[in-house]
């Protein structure tokens, strides 16, 4: 934690139960916690108090938990860990594409929720808490400025959420290197251990803003059997990478090499 004060977590479940015991082992790790039951009473919450990171339940009355996120997300790169009692790998993957950080899914250990929580803000921390990075990158048409912490693709603007754009700087930085989807989760998420369909997820809306034709990528290419590359040289015959549409479209439906 920082000394000056406590990170604040804005908590938005609709069970009581789980939000105080959530609540309880934040503040014994030394959060400042808000509580929401619903989603309009979390997005006035988190207007009011700007919250270091949100646990957002997926399962909420009225406004569900996907919504709530994507309203937070308009508003703001704030952190989001998604809770969810839905096992299904489609559930868990919609969160990371409308901006999730990271899921858990219920029941959970409390003290994982913990360790999760300050994995998501140690990343966060590092991007205004580290030197200045070096100049803008340019490669295949993006200029990326890690310091404004806006990127271009021809000119015209990329939205990008803070992850995607932390993985693209990481690509841009390393082009022509083939960078396994452990590697990545473990420089650009900072995770330890976690789902690596995290990535995958990550990589396939990273191409649909930056390819022109994301079933045929040009810039990020699937290695397979060991995860991606940025090629630089866009302009080269995406038909150099024999069978690369056929391997983006098995890994994105979850197979492995």
């Amino acid at each position: 934690m920082h000394n000056e004060s406590p990170a604040r977590v804005l908590v938005v479940d609709d069970d009581p139960t789980v939000a105080e015991v959530v609540s309880g082992y934040l503040g014994r790790a030394g959060f400042a916690v808000d509580r929401a039951a619903d989603g309009p009473a979390a997005l006035e919450l988190a207007a009011a108090v700007r919250p270091d990171l949100v646990l957002l339940d997926l399962m909420l009355p009225g406004m569900d938990g996907l919504e709530v996120c994507r309203r937070l997300r308009a508003e703001g790169p704030v952190p989001v860990i998604m809770l969810t009692a839905r096992g299904d790998e489609e559930d868990r993957i919609l969160g990371l594409e409308i901006g999730a950080d990271d899921y858990v899914t219920k029941p959970f250990s409390p003290r994982e929720l913990v360790l999760r929580a300050e994995a998501v803000l140690r990343r966060a921390r590092s991007l205004t808490d580290a030197p200045p990075p070096a100049p803008a990158l340019r490669a295949a048409g993006i200029v990326l400025d890690p310091v404004a912490r806006q990127a271009t693709k021809d000119g015209a603007p990329l939205a990008l959420t803070l992850r995607e754009f932390d993985l693209l700087a990481f690509l841009l930085r390393h082009p022509g290197r083939a960078c396994g989807r452990e590697e990545l989760m473990h420089k650009v998420w900072g995770w330890e251990f976690g789902d690596l369909s995290t990535v995958t997820v990550h990589v396939r809306r990273l191409r649909a803003k930056i390819e022109d034709d994301p079933a045929r990528p040009r810039c990020i290419r699937t290695v397979w059997g060991v995860g991606y590359r940025f090629d630089a040289d866009a302009d080269a015959d995406a038909d150099a990478d024999t069978g690369t549409a056929g391997a983006v479209r098995d890994e994105e439906a979850g197979t492995d090499a």
